[in-house]
C-alpha cells in the first residue's frame, strides 16, 4: 500500500488548510479458512487483503474533533469535542473513531487536543470484509502515532474489539481486529481465539490469486441465526460435557467426538457442533499444508470447509452455495468457500493466474442465469496490518 498524494489534496480542500497530513492505512480482511469456530473455542485462519481504510490527520491546537470520509460526503464534516465522546446515532460511521478516541483517552490520558481525519476507504460495503475493524484499528494506529502512546499492537487490537462489543454493541470476536492489527504481507495468521497465540503462515500466491466474489445479497439474517448457532453449540457443550472435561467445542478431535457424540440430545446439534470440531482440525491441518506450500490440498480443506457450512451448519444460503457451486465446475479452481457469518456476503476461490478472467466469466454466467443479478469481483492480495504510510 503506497501513499496516496490525491487523498493529501482532498484533505487540504475539505478542511480548507495547506497543511500537509499523515498518512494511514489499515487492510481489510478475509478469513481463508475457519468459520464460525472462535466464539467455539477454536482456531480461524484471516489474511490482511490490499483493500481497506486510508487516513490522513493532522493534529490541532485545541479539543474539536472533525471526521469527514469521502465514502460518506453527504454527511459532510462531523464534529465532535473531546469531552462529547458519548455514542450518537446520528453521527453514523464516525462512531466507530470516536469510541477509538474515547477508550484510548480513558486508558492513557494522553489524548489532549483534537484532530481533523479524513477517511476514505475502498472495501466494498456489506460484503463482509470487515470495514469497520479496519476503521477502528486505523484510527488507533493514527492516534498512536500521532500523539506518541507507543501502545503495543496486542491491546490496541483489544481495544478495538471493546469499541465494537461495548461501544457499538455488536457481539463480535477479535478475528476482525486481530488479522486488520497483526497481518503481515505474504502471509495468513492461525490464531487461538481463547489465548491469542498466532503463527504467520506463508502463502505463496505468485502463481494464483485470491478471487474474492461478493453475492451482492444483504446479509440480513446473520445477526439472528448467528445468536442461535451460539446457543445450539453452547448446548450441545453442556450434553458433552455430563462426561467430558472440556470448556470448549475448539478442545475436541475429531475422534473423541465421533466416539462421544450420542451424548448430545438433540440431532441438530450434533451437526452443529460437528462442525465446530471439524473446522477446527481443519484450520491446523491448513497452517501444514503452507507449510509445505501444498495450495491444491490447501483448496480441498477450503472445500470441505464450505460443504460444512452448508450441510452441517447450515449458514450458506441460495447465493453462496450457488456461486462456490459455480466456482467449483471451472478449471483452475483449487477451492472455494463461503467466508464470513454467511447468509449472503462474500465467498472466496483460490484461482490460477492465468485462468483467473475465464474463471471470473464462468461463474458470472451460472450465478446470474441461476440468482437474476450479478456478482461483484475482486482480486485480493495479501498484505501487512494497520501502518503508516511513508
Amino acid at each position: 500500500m503506497t501513499f496516496n498524494p490525491n487523498l493529501t489534496a482532498s484533505f487540504q480542500e475539505i478542511f480548507q488548510t495547506a497543511d500537509t497530513p499523515r498518512q494511514f492505512f489499515a487492510p481489510g480482511r478475509i478469513n481463508l479458512i475457519g468459520e464460525h469456530t472462535d466464539y467455539n473455542g477454536g482456531h480461524v485462519f484471516p489474511a490482511a487483503i490490499s483493500y481497506g481504510t486510508y487516513a490522513l490527520a493532522v493534529k490541532r491546537s485545541d479539543n474539536l474533533l472533525r471526521f469527514y470520509s469521502m465514502n460518506f460526503s453527504e454527511n459532510g464534516i462531523i464534529e465532535r469535542t473531546l469531552d462529547d465522546l458519548a455514542y450518537r446515532s446520528e453521527d453514523d460511521w464516525a462512531n466507530y473513531p470516536k469510541g477509538v478516541l474515547l477508550y484510548l483517552q480513558q486508558t492513557t490520558g494522553k489524548i489532549t487536543s483534537g484532530l481533523d481525519i479524513l477517511f476514505y476507504g475502498d472495501i466494498p460495503n456489506g460484503a463482509g470484509l470487515s470495514s469497520s475493524a479496519s476503521i477502528e484499528l486505523v484510527t488507533g494506529v493514527l492516534a498512536d502515532s500521532i500523539y506518541g502512546l507507543e501502545m503495543e499492537r496486542i491491546p490496541l487490537v483489544q481495544l478495538g474489539q471493546r469499541v465494537e462489543n461495548e461501544y457499538i454493541g455488536v457481539n463480535s470476536g477479535i478475528m476482525d481486529q486481530f488479522s486488520v492489527g497483526m497481518g503481515k504481507q505474504g502471509h495468513a495468521i492461525l490464531l487461538d481465539c481463547n489465548t491469542l497465540d498466532y503463527e504467520h503462515a506463508p502463502v505463496d500466491l505468485s502463481e494464483h490469486v485470491i478471487l474474492i466474489a461478493n453475492t451482492n445479497k444483504q446479509r440480513t439474517l446473520s445477526g439472528s441465526k448467528y445468536n442461535e448457532r451460539r446457543s445450539e453449540c453452547e448446548a450441545a457443550l453442556q450434553d458433552l460435557q455430563q462426561k467430558l472435561k472440556i470448556n470448549s467445542l475448539g478442545e475436541l478431535t475429531p475422534n473423541t467426538f465421533e466416539q462421544h457424540h450420542t451424548l448430545i440430545s438433540n440431532p441438530v446439534h450434533v451437526k452443529r457442533a460437528r462442525h465446530a470440531v471439524y473446522e477446527n482440525n481443519r484450520t491446523i491441518e491448513a497452517l501444514k499444508k503452507l507449510q509445505k506450500h501444498d495450495l491444491a490440498a490447501f483448496g480441498e480443506l477450503m472445500n470441505d470447509s464450505h460443504r460444512s457450512l452448508r450441510d452441517d451448519y447450515e449458514v450458506t444460503g441460495q447465493e453462496l452455495d450457488t456461486i462456490v457451486e459455480a466456482a467449483w465446475a471451472q478449471a483452475g479452481v483449487l477451492g472455494a468457500r463461503m467466508t464470513g457469518a454467511g447468509f449472503g456476503g462474500c465467498a472466496i476461490a483460490l484461482v490460477e493466474k492465468d485462468k483467473a478472467d475465464a474463471v471470473q466469466a464462468g461463474i458470472q454466467q451460472h450465478y446470474k442465469e441461476k440468482i437474476g443479478y450479478e456478482a461483484t469481483f475482486y482480486t485480493a492480495t495479501i498484505g501487512d496490518g494497520a501502518k503508516e504510510l511513508a
